[in-house]
């Protein structure tokens, strides 16, 4: 791959960065975000909830990047809130709603709310008084997606367990492609590298939807079922709380992905960056400039490549040509964010659904 340190810039830039109609998916274009969370509220706990936002609400606006939030209840089913933020851009969001003080801090909604789902939108066109805010960055260009919703869960096993946790999460049935008439399952890749799995999930439709329907099949939760004792963090699946803080803890977003404009099917690499302590949301923004500017060099080898970082877990999921390895080489401006050498994990299992 072609090193690029030199068109990377060593701090990063609030300016809207042109955008490649190749990329699909991104959360670096310093844009404003715009959070909507819609929140189904047990019947009788309104009062509750209400009470438990308002004092989430006094800790979130002390996090930097927060701009402001509504709180909305719908006019037609007292159940159903919606909660709307602004932040200044994606990333200080990201790593914010990623951390361990958001796990503890939206632990008192959790005997109110029913269910909830998130939707994350960067800021492309307004009209009114605060577009003239020169501080107020709007996305410049609309990006061009693939209808495909990339996500990845990662989590460590005790050491000395590794081969035997390979030899479970390799050996299951794939679960239903079909989750209902609007989504389906992709494809599932699991990797591993020392005691860290990292399991990449592509999806068509509702990502949550997708991930409730394969928690839900017998052949998985038996593979589940079948690594708990070897996990470092301890978790009961019957029990709705350990559950979901497990899964929020393993979640490991997608910030980027850039991908030739035809269909093309390669060879699949994961490449696992170890961040130095805070840097992992700088090394993942350097990772996607490189990625971008290999996306328009018809020499690259790669044809997709979609980079998830979590704190500072960053993992580079890469798809390239028959017959040609992953460059661990990093550009010049990542070395100094690493910890260590980038290093490729090993591929245990690889599943696509036929018609996906």
């Amino acid at each position: 791959m072609t090193t690029i340190s030199e068109k990377v810039s060593e701090k990063p830039t609030r300016t809207t960065r042109p955008v490649s109609t190749r990329v699909s998916q991104s959360v670096f274009d310093g844009a404003r975000l715009r959070v909507v969370l819609l929140v189904e509220v047990y019947d009788g706990a309104q009062q509750q909830f209400l009470e438990a936002y308002e004092q989430l609400c006094s800790q979130v606006a002390k996090v930097p990047g927060h701009v402001s939030d509504q709180l909305c209840q719908s006019i037609e089913n007292p159940s159903q809130w919606l909660i709307t933020s602004e932040w200044e851009s994606a990333p200080p969001f990201l790593a914010w709603v990623n951390s361990e003080e958001h796990v503890e801090m939206v632990k008192p909604l959790h005997n109110c709310v029913r269910d909830t789902r998130s939707l994350r939108f960067h800021v492309v066109r307004e009209t009114g008084g605060p577009s003239a805010d020169a501080e107020r960055v709007l996305q410049a260009h609309p990006r061009m997606g693939d209808g495909v919703i990339r996500h990845a869960l990662t989590f460590t096993v005790r050491p000395g367990s590794e081969a035997e946790v390979a030899r479970i999460l390799a050996d299951y049935a794939s679960p239903q492609a079909k989750v209902d008439d609007s989504t389906r399952l992709c494809r599932t890749s699991l990797f591993m590298h020392g005691n860290r799995v990292v399991r990449a999930i592509e999806v068509r439709g509702e990502l949550m939807a997708a991930l409730r329907h394969v928690a839900r099949q017998p052949e998985v939760r038996a593979v589940e079922e079948a690594i708990n004792p070897y996990l470092e963090q301890d978790r009961d699946l019957d029990d709705q709380e350990s559950a979901r803080v497990f899964f929020t803890r393993a979640a490991l977003p997608a910030v980027h992905h850039v991908g030739v404009e035809e269909p093309a099917e390669g060879e699949r690499h994961a490449l696992y960056y170890p961040a130095r302590p805070g840097c992992g949301m700088r090394l993942a923004e350097l990772l996607a400039q490189q990625d971008e500017a290999a996306a328009d060099d018809p020499a690259s080898p790669v044809l997709h490549s979609t980079v998830f970082q979590r704190d500072d877990v960053v993992v580079r999921l890469v798809e390239q040509r028959p017959g040609t390895p992953a460059d661990l080489t990093p550009a010049h401006a990542l070395t100094a964010l690493l910890d260590g050498d980038a290093v490729r994990m090993e591929l245990i299992t690889d599943r696509r659904s036929p018609d996906a």
